[in-house]
């Protein structure tokens, strides 16, 4: 018996699905696209799915509920992004999504699928993701961060312009990742501003700061104002950054640029001295 087949269509009637309409524009940066280019959307089972360690760790019960009930009632938006390791698909993006479906028994959901990427390629899309949602806390943030630097062994520079975040936001990070894991966890739990951690590494050490290290571990201080009065009622002066003798070269170099007579390549040459100090 002769098979039926469907009628050849040209190539100019096919239609061509574009895989990144659906996702928020606010994730797709310039990174992303170039990443998700190539990757395949197709539903997976979620028990088929493998999930890790992610750049969020912290999450929130009601607000997992309500994302829930709204997958209930209007299904995923916003697909899950996968990467395929052999026979497993590893979950990169979107684990607040999956923890909401399998509160409702959801038995698969729309993913796109990358294949064959770095783990750099997959720290920065994952971060870039995660960062465009305004509940990530900063330690996960921070602890992301200092995550990609050790991976790719790069400048901050470099993470600024792989992470599309400030170079001050990106330094803030990595200092904030150093500190005691008690003092993170502190934060996440009471949460806690992230300049009370930053100004609180600044002090010196003696027994005054061990103090309110336990006033922050305990919840006692969580914003910054609160530590402001008791470093102003304990009398604590900052140790003063003293300045190295490359640090005066620096400004010696930069007053020197000013110089109108000075030759444009003379001027580029500073211009790379300065930005190599900095990275």
């Amino acid at each position: 018996m002769a098979k039926d087949f469907s009628p050849r269509v040209s190539k100019r009637e096919r239609k061509v699905t574009d895989i990144t309409s659906g996702i928020d524009e606010k994730i797709l940066r310039a990174n992303d696209q170039k990443l998700l280019r190539g990757a395949q959307l197709a539903n997976i089972a979620l028990n088929q799915i493998e999930v890790r360690d992610q750049v969020r760790t912290k999450f929130n019960d009601e607000s997992l509920r309500e994302l829930a009930e709204n997958i209930k009632i209007n299904g995923l938006i916003q697909p899950l992004v996968l990467h395929r390791e052999g026979n497993k698909f590893v979950l990169i993006c979107g684990e607040r999504r999956f923890r909401a479906m399998s509160l409702i028994d959801m038995k698969d959901a729309p993913c796109f699928i990358l294949e064959n990427k770095s783990k750099e390629e997959l720290m920065a899309i994952q971060f870039s993701e995660n960062q465009a949602r305004e509940d990530l806390h900063y330690i996960d943030q921070a602890d992301s961060i200092m995550g990609y630097q050790k991976l790719t062994g790069t400048s901050e520079r470099k993470i600024t312009a792989a992470l599309g975040i400030s170079k001050s936001e990106v330094h803030r990070c990595l200092m904030i990742a150093k500190l005691p894991r008690e003092l993170k966890e502190a934060a996440k739990k009471y949460n806690t501003e992230k300049y009370v951690l930053l100004e609180w590494d600044e002090l010196p050490k003696n027994e005054f700061k061990a103090e309110i290290k336990e006033n922050i571990l305990s919840g006692e201080i969580t914003k910054r104002v609160q530590l402001k009065r008791v470093i102003d009622q304990l009398k604590i002066e900052k140790p003063k950054k003293k300045e190295d003798s490359m640090d005066k070269m620096m400004k010696l170099l930069k007053t020197q640029m000013k110089d109108p007579k000075l030759q444009e390549k003379a001027k580029a040459l500073m211009a790379e001295l300065i930005e190599n100090k900095i990275q």
